[in-house]
């Protein structure tokens, strides 16, 4: 398994034909600095995510990590999963900016990336804070939908809001009753208002649909106040017949292709190509009436984290719903993104045990034997070693007497150590399989949660400042804050989104698609 150049990884990257670019490190690192189409996989949960960001085998994968020898450790593991083409930038990261290619802060870039494009070449209608506020004063109709997800809605939004996710005010625009008011679509930034709103445009020629500029923390720095803790109502019933409608002549009018289950198989059985079948639903209506053959993706937020579904690129994408028009916008947008789409409807049709022949499932993880808190404490005590795989902010919060915090492309040698676990099933699963080899005589794993030890009496430890945010690698402390008021950062990640379209270089630019439209014309 050989190491590459950056110059060759980045050649192969932007060539023909498809590949997975996954970046190993963990949230923290990925965020502050990454390849611009690398997909985030860390090593701390890898073989639980690889399954479905990579479910052909086959695919070429190119890893990327500190340049600190993570990378060829999960090639080993990918290795014994199958994955039979496995390269790595050599150097990581680091190499990859000392050849003078750019490391993108943030996440879900070439999301975020097609909004800018979008705004940029189709001029997406907006408005600003005053206007909209003036409208308000003067009595004027109009409906403000709040397109990011019900639970992003919860925690702050616009006042006078309602939580509407993009894809589903076209859906259930007959229930919005919304063809002689105005629309205004906002979200926390820019990218879902003007995905949102350009998407409804296109989606209802003629109507009034309107982006608004900078979203809440735009409204946040005009020196307006946010609602939090409003909770979303229940999603008004659609028209199926109506949607079903809109969804053939959008399909029409962009020449988005809608299949059968039949060439859906035949799809995901073509030898050397990747398929994704990923349901666009409404969450609820998902839980409502899952199906297993297609993983929950709501539309709105797959077009704006695409990399946490698809891990390849140049990958074919099903998308299912129950009338297609859900499926055909985001089918529309990733198009633009650069991806081969489909619309699959009638999902609520399907046979139950229907499936795609799209890859084999990851194996399951062999749960590790179970210790009690208190005794874990009391065997800390001992000279066992007692590691703390939670989140690093959940460490300082509160953790065992006696613990130290870790993460699993960190452990620590230990021969001849017995080793105790807290954390989730997965992350101490997967981490035991470094620590056997890393000498470790036994591996247990600690019950419980923060809240159930302190329910259960015990003292916790609280440590500020311990990890350093320097070795918090999980955590993304990149303008981390700018929702809880800090109008310093709202500001920097605004000029962030601003500023992506200017790092680009033609390469980058060129993984993109845009259809030729003016939605000011």
């Amino acid at each position: 398994m050989p190491a590459l150049g950056p110059h060759e990884a980045k050649r192969r990257l932007h060539a023909s034909g498809e590949i997975a670019c996954l970046d190993i490190r963990e949230h923290g690192q990925y965020g502050e600095g990454h390849p611009f189409l690398a997909v985030p996989c860390p090593y701390s949960r890898l073989e639980s995510l690889i399954g479905a960001l990579v479910p052909r085998r086959g695919v070429p994968l190119m890893l990327v990590d500190e340049g600190d020898g993570v990378a060829q450790r999960a090639a080993t593991r990918l290795a014994a999963m199958g994955y039979g083409r496995i390269d790595w930038i050599e150097g990581g990261a680091p190499a990859w900016a000392a050849a003078g290619y750019t490391l993108f802060k943030g996440v879900n870039l070439p999301s975020k990336t097609l909004g800018e494009l979008v705004e940029e070449q189709w001029h997406v209608p907006a408005i600003g804070p005053d206007i909209l506020e003036a409208w308000w004063e003067r009595g004027r109709p109009l409906h403000l939908l709040d397109g990011r997800s019900a639970a992003e809605y919860t925690k702050m939004t616009i006042p006078g809001s309602r939580s509407f996710p993009n894809g589903e005010a076209a859906h259930r625009w007959d229930a919005l009753a919304a063809a002689e008011a105005p629309v205004v679509i906002n979200c926390a930034g820019r990218t879902r208002s003007i995905i949102g709103a350009a998407g409804l445009a296109l989606m209802q020629p003629g109507a009034v649909v309107l982006a608004l500029e900078n979203g809440t923390q735009g409204w946040t720095l005009s020196g307006r106040a946010l609602a939090h803790n409003s909770l979303a109502d229940p999603l008004p019933q659609a028209d199926p017949a109506a949607s079903s409608l809109r969804a053939d002549a959008f399909m029409h009018t962009h020449a988005i292709p809608r299949i059968d289950r039949v060439a859906a198989e035949d799809l995901a059985g073509e030898p050397g190509r990747t398929t994704y079948l990923l349901d666009v639903r409404d969450p609820a209506e998902h839980a409502a009436a899952p199906h297993a053959a297609a993983a929950s993706a709501p539309g709105g937020q797959l077009v704006q984290a695409t990399d946490q579904w698809i891990g390849v690129r140049r990958a074919r994408v099903i998308l299912a719903d129950d009338t297609g028009l859900r499926a055909a916008l985001a089918a529309f947008w990733l198009r633009q993104l650069g991806y081969e789409t489909y619309v699959l409807p009638d999902i609520e049709t399907w046979p139950a045990d229907w499936r795609l022949p799209v890859g084999e499932p990851p194996p399951d993880l062999v749960a590790l034997p179970a210790i009690s808190a208190d005794e874990a404490i009391e065997r800390a005590q001992a000279g066992d070693l007692l590691l703390d795989l939670r989140v690093s902010l959940a460490y300082r919060a509160g953790h065992l007497p006696g613990a130290v915090w870790s993460i699993r492309p960190r452990l620590p040698a230990m021969a001849g150590r017995r080793v105790l676990l807290a954390g989730d099933e997965t992350a101490t699963a997967l981490a035991s399989r470094d620590l056997a080899e890393f000498g470790a005589t036994s591996v247990r794993r600690v019950t419980g949660e923060a809240s159930e030890w302190r329910a259960a009496g015990l003292a916790l430890d609280v440590s500020s400042d311990a990890p350093a945010d320097a070795d918090a690698i999980d955590y993304l402390f990149f303008v981390h804050d700018r929702h809880d008021g800090n109008l310093d950062a709202a500001r920097r990640y605004l000029a962030w989104e601003l500023g992506l379209v200017a790092q680009l270089d033609a390469d980058e630019r060129g993984e993109y698609r845009l259809d030729t439209l003016n939605l000011r014309a």
